[in-house]
């Protein structure tokens, strides 16, 4: 059964991440908490991801979660798409797509950290640009077309109908992309105050676009629980340390780190109209997912 918190009659799915980007992380962890995130009746897996930090990658931890697990779907909350080139994304997104039979979407943004840039040999200035230009590969790439003249298509054969995208970013471009590409938006880490807004604002261009349906909407927090307060505002501390020590504090303590805290924020997600909050784990024992769970999908 996929976990959900009911309030006032609305429905709002319960994901969680996976600790792809937590120091000290084994592979057999991230297994077994794939394995146990299924069982307990999580919506998702989430990763986030850079490139300039020791993380695993997140299409790489997906591909092995998937052969562990038959019903979980996998999110990408969020991949920097224009670090990678279209052809690579597409065919590492479709590729993944396949394996795990189709349980992938794709959250993808351009990021506001120029190292991530800097280490792929693309322009920081220009991530706007090569972001639009990326998403309009994506589709090209997944309806089967060649990306250049005189090529062949990337993906495999056997994926057709693509890789559902959800688009993050907070600016009138994120909005844009969301309408002319996406399945829907995802907030990332902001605080269900500072999202509601913005779900309005996406859900009221949806409609003027005249997209059949209504915007997917995610949202994803961080979490830890336990005795584990150090260590996880240590890792968040480490993760966010290159955007200045006032904003790595600010984001290490807006982590949600008590069962009170965990039902409070599922509640504002709902008010704020999310369809799945995913909840981001800052420390990487296994045993977070099942205290998760007690609290999240009781």
């Amino acid at each position: 059964m996929v976990g959900f918190v009911l309030t006032r009659g609305d429905l709002v799915e319960i994901g969680i991440g996976i600790p792809n980007s937590v120091r000290g992380a084994t592979g057999a962890q991230l297994l077994e908490w794939a394995r146990r995130a299924e069982a307990a009746g999580f919506s998702s897996l989430g990763t986030i991801g850079r490139v300039a930090y020791p993380s695993y990658e997140e299409l790489t931890v997906f591909a092995a979660a998937g052969a562990v697990t038959e019903r979980i779907r996998f999110v990408t909350d969020i991949l920097l798409g224009p670090t990678r080139s279209s052809a690579e994304l597409a065919k590492q997104a479709a590729s993944v797509q396949e394996l795990t039979g189709g349980r992938l979407t794709l959250g993808l943004a351009v990021g506001g950290r120029e190292d991530d840039y800097r280490l792929t040999g693309r322009d920081f200035s220009a991530r706007g640009r090569l972001f639009d230009q990326q998403l309009a590969d994506l589709q090209r790439a997944f309806a089967g077309e060649a990306l250049v003249a005189d090529s062949r298509p990337v993906v495999p054969d056997a994926v057709r109908g693509g890789v559902p995208i959800l688009v993050g970013g907070t600016s009138d471009a994120a909005i844009r992309r969301t309408v002319e590409h996406g399945v829907g938006w995802t907030a990332g880490g902001a605080p269900p105050p500072m999202v509601a807004p913005f779900v309005q604002r996406v859900r009221a261009a949806w409609q003027e676009a005249g997209r059949e349906g209504s915007a997917r909407i995610v949202a994803l927090n961080y979490f830890s629980l336990g005795d584990t307060v150090e260590r996880s505002r240590d890792y968040l501390l480490d993760y966010y340390g290159g955007l200045g020590r006032e904003t790595a504090e600010m984001i290490a303590a807006g982590a949600h780190r008590s069962p009170q805290a965990i039902a409070d924020v599922i509640a504002a997600f709902v008010e704020a109209g999310v369809d799945e909050l995913i909840l981001d784990p800052t420390v990487a024992d296994p045993a977070q997912v099942d205290l998760l769970a007690e609290v999240a999908l009781a």
